[in-house]
């Protein structure tokens, strides 16, 4: 039974992540930071979604706290998922960071504990958690997911150093797929605003602006996005792909 690794997985997107690989028949670790009541809810939920059997004693769906900013922490992460499962077939890197500046102001986007924390997070902790697998992935030939954001793609988002640390994602995620080539694929998503906790720093103003500024005139839904993942989860011929769900909003 194949293994999937959802890091950042209890709430937003990582939580609609692992429901739809739970669909799928895939046993999921979902990992988390600090909210263990939020992530031992979702696993509650999960063995009545899955097709797996439940009455043979065995929990295909478990949680393992880690702090993704520690290389350290991130290694551990691995080492007790494939102790636990034995194997792993997808990761799908969900964790980033942000603080909120806007676009405006070059004066609001020169805070260097900012741009640290931003490059740590959204570059870093997905290459240390991919060279920490690598080894894991190529014994399944297996899949390397992560989620950077419309805003790696034309700068825009939260913030400056969240726009361009999100863009060397992207760039890093190209560069992994050819390192980690022919066994395993590493491919990227780059959502647009999702109506996620988080988005709560904008207004409704700004929401529905945004909204209106979309080609379909509607926000990218999470379930939508975890469908995205869960496809480059299962295809064996997609790599070095970062795919942009924004409802046309960068058109």
């Amino acid at each position: 039974m194949s293994v999937a690794l959802i890091t950042a997985g209890s709430a937003g997107l990582g939580a609609a992540a692992a429901r739809a690989f739970a669909k799928d028949g895939y046993r999921v670790i979902v990992n988390y930071a600090n909210n263990e009541e939020r992530a031992n809810k979702l696993l509650a939920e999960l063995p009545a979604l899955s097709p797996l059997p439940q009455d043979s004693g065995a929990n295909n769906f478990i949680a393992i706290k880690a702090d993704l900013g520690s290389r350290d922490e991130i290694n551990r992460l691995i080492q007790e998922s494939v102790d636990r499962f034995g194997r792993l077939d997808v990761i799908f890197s969900n964790g980033g960071w942000t603080r909120f500046r806007g676009m405006v102001s070059i004066d609001e986007n020169v805070f260097e504990d900012e741009w640290d924390g931003a490059f740590n997070m959204n570059v870093k902790s997905h290459l240390w958690l991919m060279h920490a697998a690598k080894k894991h992935l190529d014994e399944t030939e297996g899949a390397f997911i992560s989620t950077a954001s419309v805003g790696g793609v034309i700068p825009s988002g939260s913030s400056l150093a969240y726009s361009v640390t999100k863009a060397a994602q992207i760039h890093l995620m190209k560069a992994l797929a050819i390192m980690a080539a022919p066994k395993i694929r590493v491919n990227t998503v780059s959502p647009g605003l999702l109506l996620t906790e988080w988005a709560n720093v904008f207004s409704d103003e700004t929401k529905e602006k945004h909204r209106q500024n979309t080609k379909l005139k509607r926000f990218v839904t999470v379930e939508d996005v975890a469908e995205q993942v869960l496809v480059f989860a299962k295809t064996k011929s997609m790599t070095g792909v970062n795919v942009v769900m924004d409802a046309g909003f960068i058109l």
